[in-house]
């Protein structure tokens, strides 16, 4: 009578998606459906096609089901959405991303359940009006999520949703435990790193809003000063390509290692004596919270919630967008053996342990979840 009782208080929470990633939005759904309180909640979810993260949330048990979205409002994937929640006993949508907060939102509107919509960009609303409009609609169906002060401030500003509407919750991530030195040596072995080698290194994937080209443009000035220097880049995408073409160009094929997706991002983060992140624009990076975690000194562009995350000159630096000169000032800095690199170091990891802990997220989450579920 009890294990009834329990497993009937037990609410489904569908983790709606509008990509499969691999991205930071993507790893959040990813991590959050997997560490939900099993005795409060179970995850389900929802994905418009196959790939990284419905591999990601099968690989932890959940029952991931993909309906493909065919653009904006698509209303043959409402009415299997509508479907799905009902067969599964949804109590709340957890949606992601426009196309995503907007079916979310209007499916939970039709079968009567509440929506919590979680923001991670800003570099798609402004773009069209009826995107604009269709985000105050959702603002009005959905408890509304944005992942920094800066892009709660974005909305309210740019698209016009009433502060009152938006509710910030932070990125989070665990603290990464230490990477045996044994592992460190075999793979700084197998990318062919020589002892005295100084390594910088950036994870992102390879589209333009993530600024590589910038971090390019500045390795020629770097190398000047510190040739024996290696550059990693961590990530795949649609330039992958050209941005190899332009390190042709610059005769650095032998200083920069595109090294694509890995599922050893906390490794790779170990042989990095600095970590850089040139984007032009961010939500809040999972990326520059990572490798605070892994306590590397960090360089930032100062865009979206990147100040939020770095105290300049105390847990990294924070550089104009498309700034090159001065992203190989400040790498240059921190390579000459800067006395705050040390405490920067120090300072990373207890900032994201203080600030930025993934435990906290979740937490949030789920009071959030209680909340909505009350009204």
């Amino acid at each position: 009578m009890d294990n009834k009782r329990d497993s009937a208080s037990i609410r489904t929470i569908l983790h709606l998606s509008s990509t499969s990633g691999p991205g930071g939005a993507e790893m959040i759904v990813s991590r959050l459906a997997g560490t939900l309180d099993r005795n409060r909640f179970r995850s389900v979810a929802c994905l418009p096609r196959p790939g990284w993260l419905k591999d990601q949330l099968e690989r932890q048990g959940i029952d991931t089901h993909v309906l493909k979205m065919n653009g904006m409002f698509d209303l043959e994937w409402v009415r299997k959405a509508c479907q799905l929640v009902r067969r599964e006993g949804v109590s709340l949508i957890h949606a992601h991303e426009f196309d995503g907060v907007t079916h979310g939102s209007l499916v939970a509107r039709l079968v009567g359940v509440p929506c919590v919509a979680t923001v991670h960009g800003k570099n798609y609303y402004w773009e069209r009006r009826r995107r604009r409009l269709a985000y105050r609609v959702v603002s009005r169906i959905a408890t509304m999520v944005a992942v920094s002060e800066d892009l709660k401030r974005f909305i309210t500003g740019t698209v016009g949703v009433p502060a009152e509407r938006i509710k910030v919750i932070y990125n989070g991530q665990e603290v990464f435990p230490p990477v045996a030195p044994e592992q460190r040596r075999r793979l700084r072995a197998e990318l062919g790193l020589e002892e005295d080698e100084r390594v910088v290194g950036m994870v992102g994937s390879l589209y333009p809003v993530k600024g590589h080209e910038y971090l390019l443009a500045a390795i020629p000035q770097v190398l000047r000063s510190y040739p024996h220097t290696t550059f990693l880049i961590v990530g795949r995408g649609e330039l992958d390509l050209p941005l190899k073409e332009k390190v042709n160009r610059y005769g650095l094929k032998n200083r920069v290692r595109f090294l694509g997706l890995r599922d050893d991002v906390p490794a790779l983060l170990s042989l990095m004596d600095i970590f850089v992140l040139p984007s032009l624009s961010e939500g809040l990076s999972i990326a520059l919270l990572e490798a605070m975690a892994a306590g590397k000194p960090v360089i930032a562009t100062d865009v979206g919630g990147n100040s939020e995350v770095i105290v300049d000159g105390e847990t990294g630096f924070l550089v104009p967008p498309r700034d090159s000169d001065g992203l190989a000032g400040k790498i240059c800095l921190l390579l000459g053996g800067n006395p705050r690199s040390r405490r920067m170091e120090e300072n990373s990891r207890r900032r994201v342990q203080q600030y930025f802990s993934f435990e906290a997220m979740v937490n949030k989450y789920q009071d959030l979840y209680e909340n909505c579920l009350q009204r």
